[in-house]
């Protein structure tokens, strides 16, 4: 049964900053069972204590798990002094949980992005060891050919000489506006431009559709998020 100091535990789960967590219990605004309590040191047990901040009750979670659809025109990151970061997205309670990004996306690129603050997870979900499935949806500035399916399926030398692994693409148009699919397992650097690039073709636009079997929600406008269930969770290994 997990037991915390009681500011500790308070600061866990977000609900204010240190100096703010002591003026609340100094105030006499926080509240263990039926007692009101003015010790930060006060130890608490997570499985059978409830703790009342202002008289609101502060379920615990130790680890936090976020869909995020990221817009174009910020980066994936957790701070920075000159652009705008995927955490800048969310409010200050979820940031003092020290949340952050598993996984990259490029700063013009849309779509599904994972916010926790859970370590392994975002670990075992982004390492090519795992062979986790991302799915992304492009828009072409040409048809590079159905050569290309060939190419990408035996895997993509790129500009750098690296031989990207496997992927499976297929076009969903060929005329006009030029959509392709491509899944990947990887994550190298602008890897699915640079694949696009080795076969003749540039991205215009580029936007994560799937991890794993974890689809966008298609309800969330970009720069929105929600928590993820747990069914969803298990979608992704969690």
């Amino acid at each position: 049964m997990p037991k915390f100091r009681l500011d500790k535990f308070l600061r866990d789960q977000g609900i204010a900053t240190r100096s703010e967590l002591k003026e609340y219990i100094r105030k006499g605004l926080v509240r263990v069972n039926d007692d009101t309590v003015k010790d930060p040191g006060t130890h608490i047990d997570s499985d059978s204590d409830k703790v009342y901040v202002n008289g609101e009750l502060i379920n615990y979670k130790k680890f936090v798990y976020y869909m995020l659809n990221k817009p174009r025109g910020v980066i994936t990151a957790t701070e920075d002094n000159k652009e705008n970061t995927v955490l800048d997205l969310f409010p200050e309670d979820i940031r003092r949980r020290n949340v952050f990004p598993a996984g990259r996306l490029d700063k013009d690129t849309e779509g599904l992005l994972i916010i926790t603050n859970d370590g392994i997870f975002a670990h075992n979900l982004m390492s090519p060891k795992k062979h986790v499935k991302k799915l992304y949806e492009a828009v072409l500035d040409c048809f590079p050919g159905d050569r290309a399916i060939d190419v990408f399926a035996v895997g993509v030398v790129l500009d750098d000489g690296y031989k990207s692994l496997p992927a499976k693409l297929e076009f969903l148009q060929k005329q006009g506006k030029v959509i392709a699919r491509v899944e990947i397992f990887e994550g190298k650097f602008h890897q699915v431009k640079r694949m696009f690039k080795a076969v003749g073709a540039n991205v215009l636009f580029l936007k994560r559709l799937r991890i794993g079997g974890l689809w966008l929600d298609e309800a969330l406008k970009p720069g929105e998020y929600r928590e993820l269930s747990q069914q969803e969770l298990d979608l992704l290994g969690g």
